[in-house]
């Protein structure tokens, strides 16, 4: 009996050694995910290991390149590996990583994500009710996108918890990657692991707020920690990504000032232009959106950006079709008399909701641009999915619905060119 008991005291020994260990293997290998990025594809990884996950494109090994290596509250190092076009299988440490399809025909789209915490204004971080960016990103893999563009705003703790607050208590604050890690990559992991990324810039990821993970971590652009400020940079030139019919024009406008700023303006103008060079429809992808309403004012809309609008107005060219935002914690689409782009905002991503926002916009007229066509769905947290007509070759007709984070349809509206048509 009694070497019988020691038997099963070693093995118990060895069990836990063995859990112990395969947790600390994997806690290694923190997060990973691919995404697109100026001229093509890569996959990232972070992770808190020595070196970088193993990597074989095609069966091939090939090292990870360090992105940005640990430093002051960063004790992760970012890794990334470019991914050919014509490349059919990609893993990291065994795992196949998600590749983009030549047609994407479901693209989901999220935005305004994080845990606001800042002065007093303070969400519950520790109540999936009250902040489910989780279960928005949970349910968003199971649609099985072929495509994720999160619009912005990750990055939401800035400051600390009020003290004796349980729905904050515990929370880190701060520009760090404990930070990054609650607000966007934790409960972000299985959307990040669903499908290709595509990354705009916020807001909140400006340098002096959450820029310095931004940059380590998630900027299409290259990590330079001896440029900006611990290379976070101001914003880069746009580019573009094809989505198989529709070129998608990534933009940067996350220090667009709210009131028209004349240097701006010159400088997004020459941005929101651009596309005349492109053939064939357009997108355009960015943070702050124009003719939209986060709140209404002495019975006013409120809310658009000055700025992007006197840089935009009469600029656009005709093949581009929409702005696809954020910024806004609302479910909105509009459609306008002015024959502009159709504007999405799907900022309702996890951050507290814009409750002020008006629940119907057709009608209104907002910095001199009536609004046609078009939805609002204030106070419901979700995300959406624009999904493609598959008998439509052109790439102007899609169908785009709003879902809160329960899996249930919050609005609809068929998308043909500029024109919107919604239930």
């Amino acid at each position: 009996m009694a070497s019988t008991h020691c038997l099963s005291a070693r093995v118990a020994v060895a069990m836990l050694a063995l859990a112990l260990t395969s947790g600390r293997s994997e806690a290694r290998d923190l997060y990973r995910w691919v995404q697109y990025v100026p001229g093509g594809l890569e996959a990232r990884a972070v992770t808190d290991d020595a070196t970088c996950p193993a990597a074989m494109i095609d069966g091939v090994k090939i090292a990870m390149a360090e992105r940005s290596v640990p430093g002051e509250n960063y004790p992760v190092r970012a890794c990334t590996l470019p991914i050919s076009q014509d490349a059919t299988l990609v893993t990291l440490n065994g795992r196949p990583m998600p590749l983009p399809k030549p047609r994407p025909n479901r693209i989901l789209i999220i935005g305004d994500t994080g845990c606001r915490l800042k002065g007093a204004q303070v969400q519950a971080c520790n109540d999936m009710s009250e902040w489910p960016f989780r279960l928005g990103a949970d349910l968003g893999a199971k649609f099985k996108p072929d495509l994720v563009l999160h619009v912005g705003d990750m990055h939401y703790r800035e400051s600390d918890c009020p003290v004796g607050n349980l729905g904050c208590a515990g929370t880190p604050f701060g520009d760090t990657w404990d930070v990054w890690k609650e607000d966007f990559f934790k409960p972000g992991e299985a959307l990040l692991g669903a499908a290709p990324w595509l990354m705009v810039r916020g807001n909140h990821e400006e340098c002096e707020r959450g820029g310095k993970g931004w940059a380590r971590t998630l900027d299409p652009y290259a990590f330079d920690p001896t440029a900006g400020a611990a290379g976070c940079l101001g914003p880069q030139a746009p580019y573009t990504v094809d989505l198989g019919g529709v070129t998608l024009v990534m933009m940067d406008v996350s220090t667009a000032a709210e009131k028209a700023d004349a240097t701006q303006v010159a400088f997004y103008r020459e941005q929101f232009a651009w596309p005349k060079s492109i053939a064939g429809p357009v997108w355009m992808a960015f943070h702050r959106p124009i003719w939209a309403a986060e709140s209404m004012k002495n019975g006013q809309p409120v809310g658009d950006n000055k700025t992007l609008a006197a840089a935009a107005r009469g600029v656009v060219p005709a093949n581009v079709q929409a702005f696809l935002s954020g910024h806004h914690h609302i479910f909105e689409v509009m459609s306008y008399d002015n024959d502009l782009p159709i504007q999405i905002v799907s900022g309702h991503g996890g951050d507290s909701l814009s409750m002020g926002a008006p629940a119907i916009v057709k009608g209104l007229t907002i910095n001199g641009v009536k609004v046609t066509d078009g939805i609002a769905r204030p106070g419901i947290f979700g995300f959406s999915m624009i999904e493609r007509d598959p008998a439509d070759m052109s790439g102007t007709r899609w169908t785009l619905t709003g879902y809160d984070t329960h899996g249930k349809s919050i609005g609809k509206c068929q998308i043909d060119g500029r024109k919107l048509a919604c239930d």
